[in-house]
Formats: C-alpha cells, sequence, structure tokens
C-alpha cells in the first residue's frame, strides 16, 4: 500500500471541496473495493476521503411507489430491511448474496456502484431496474451511469447521495458465484416493468450490460422457454481462471432462465 493522507469529511460540500481541490484523491465508503486494490498497490491516492460520519447518507425510504436507498446504506441493511423486502424483495435478495457477512456488514451500495467491479451486484439491479443514481450535481439514469471496467459517469468532484429504484411487476436475481470471493462470475437481474422487461447481467463482461434480444422474447412471452435459444455471443466477455468467456456466454442464458422461474 502507498502512502496517502486521510481526511474525514464532516459534510457532502467540505468532500466535495476536497476532491475539486485534489485530483489524485479518492472517496472511501465501506472499502470493500477500493482497500484490496490499495494493498495490491493498484491504486496510489494522494488522499483517503472517507464518507462515513455524513449522516444524510444513510437510510431507506419508500418513496413515489419505489425505494430511495441512501449511498452510505450497508448491503447487510438492505438486505434486512423490512421496506425493501415488501417492495422490492429481489433487490433484498441480491443484497443477501454480496460476498461473506464480513462483506455486507461495511460494504455500501454507493460504493459499490462507484466503483463499478465488473463482478459487482448491485449494478445488475440499478440497471435491470431501471433506477437513478442522485448524486450532488445532477440524476443519471443506471443506463447512462456505469460506462466501462471501473469506470462510471460520475466527475472528480462528484458525489452519489441515493439511488431510487421504481418497483418492479416481478422481478429475481440469480447468479452464478465465485466459491471463494462470492463475486458474480455471472449474474443475471430480470425485471417485469410498466415500461417492459429489462434483463441485466454482471460478471460477464467488463461492465453490466442489457440483452435486448432476451427482453423482446421475454416481452412476447414472459417465461423462461422464451429465452431457451437465445444465444449470448461470447466476443468481447472476460475470460480468466475462473471462466472462460465461452462459459460465461453459457451462463447468462442459464442465470436468465433460473431469474425469469423465480420471477413466477
Amino acid at each position: 500500500m502507498y502512502e496517502f493522507d486521510y481526511q474525514k469529511a464532516a459534510s457532502l460540500d467540505d468532500a466535495a471541496k476536497f476532491l475539486a481541490a485534489h485530483d489524485d484523491a479518492k472517496l472511501v465508503a465501506g472499502g470493500m473495493t477500493l482497500i484490496p486494490t490499495l494493498k495490491q498497490r493498484l491504486a496510489k491516492p494522494s488522499d483517503l476521503v472517507d464518507l462515513a460520519s455524513i449522516g444524510s447518507l444513510k437510510g431507506i425510504a419508500e418513496e413515489a411507489g419505489g425505494v430511495t436507498i441512501g449511498a452510505m446504506t450497508r448491503h447487510v441493511e438492505v438486505q434486512r430491511s423490512d421496506i425493501v423486502r415488501r417492495v422490492i424483495p429481489a433487490l433484498a435478495a441480491l443484497a443477501g448474496m454480496i460476498g461473506d457477512p464480513a462483506v455486507r456488514n461495511r460494504g455500501t451500495i454507493g460504493g459499490s456502484i462507484a466503483n463499478n467491479d465488473p463482478a459487482a451486484d448491485y449494478p445488475a439491479a440499478v440497471v435491470g431496474l431501471g433506477a437513478t443514481v442522485v448524486t450532488t450535481k445532477r440524476e443519471i439514469s443506471g443506463d447512462s451511469f456505469f460506462t466501462g471496467m471501473f469506470e462510471t459517469a460520475l466527475g472528480q468532484d462528484e458525489i452519489v447521495t441515493t439511488v431510487k429504484f421504481p418497483k418492479p411487476q416481478a422481478a429475481a436475481y440469480q447468479k452464478f458465484k465465485n466459491p471463494a470471493s462470492r463475486y458474480a462470475i455471472v449474474g443475471v437481474f430480470v425485471a417485469r416493468t410498466g415500461q417492459g422487461v429489462r434483463v441485466a447481467v454482471t460478471g460477464a463482461g467488463p461492465c453490466v450490460f442489457r440483452v435486448p434480444e432476451m427482453e423482446a422474447a421475454l416481452a412476447r412471452s414472459f417465461s423462461a422457454d422464451a429465452i431457451k435459444d437465445i444465444a449470448i455471443p461470447d466476443d468481447g466477455l472476460n475470460s480468466d481462471i475462473h471462466a472462460s468467456a465461452e462459459y460465461r456466454a453459457h451462463l447468462v442464458g442459464v442465470m436468465a432462465r433460473r431469474a425469469v422461474a423465480a420471477c413466477a
């Protein structure tokens, strides 16, 4: 780990001003992605700005028929929330699949989506549910928020404050997890909404992505059989010691069918 200075932000304005003044500063929320990256010397920030003391970034509320979750809300809080379990049970289930108890008790939803690890679970929910990411400057649609591996639409001094999830008619998340880390080798979130069906995939590629062919087929007939013959190209998919691109392409179909079945 390289040397850095530690700053504890007292407010959002405090954190944003510090980020604007220090190009190499990074925010730390739960640290579940950032700290391992620092330990492996894959990042060299000049400063870490801790958001833990900013109470306005925490909490879960039912709003506009959906759920709004503060950026510093921990995974275990989403998993156990009576509001989330009632309004979007698939989101609570997804939070319960993240990592292990230590990760779920430290990691936050804002930190997860801001770091945009290609194997993270929350990006699939954000895109799959058509959520809106609210920052200190604007609102960003889930489809526009994730731009590439570990990359998002966030500006240098822009901070995620909440995520707004609309309530689906039905939704489910299924993943094939790494047995050690429990990261998604492939995870698929399927949601049936008033605007159509959404299928979002994490773990398979450098960034979360949708599968329009499956969405169209499920819009016509919402059943696992409707997508059983849809093949996912393996071009551009991740390939590593855990799974080849070809195997990940196969898993997308398997997990998608399981998610559709779970919706029913």
